[in-house]
């Protein structure tokens, strides 16, 4: 049986989220927007490569290094398609991780989504994103 310190210990290798994907310096990993082309074509977290779940098998290794960590997101927390996708990246090998709350959590915390007419920024949700104090955590 597994500690609770291994528990935890292991969702947070295989788990970031969306503010820590935020302040992660360039270059570290590669963001892999999971969702259908429509979905993307809607707005898409900046710098993202859209890898729809159903293609990671086929076309993963074309497009990443195998070499290169991984990040995955897709809708929200009401969503496991980012889970789905970690999995597929995971079963080939890559280093990867879930990033927790997908695009809309992006949203609600007031970073920018890239869309065909320029990137679009809400104000954050001061539910998740309060303002003018940082979370501590």
């Amino acid at each position: 049986m597994r500690t609770p310190a291994e528990i935890f210990a292991e969702r947070l290798a295989t788990q970031t989220d969306v503010a820590d994907v935020r302040s992660a310096p360039p270059g570290g990993f590669v963001l892999v927007d999971s969702r259908s082309r429509e979905a993307w074509d809607q707005g898409h977290l900046p710098g993202a490569v859209h890898l729809p779940t159903a293609d990671i098998a086929g076309r993963a290794a074309e497009l990443i290094d195998p070499a290169t960590p991984v990040v995955t997101y897709c809708w929200g927390p009401g969503c496991n398609g980012a889970t789905r996708a970690a999995l597929a990246f995971a079963l080939l090998g890559y280093e990867v991780r879930e990033m927790l709350g997908g695009v809309e959590y992006w949203i609600r915390e007031g970073f920018p989504l890239a869309t065909a007419a320029g990137e679009v920024v809400r104000d954050p949700d001061p539910l998740v994103a309060p303002t003018g104090v940082a979370c501590g955590c």
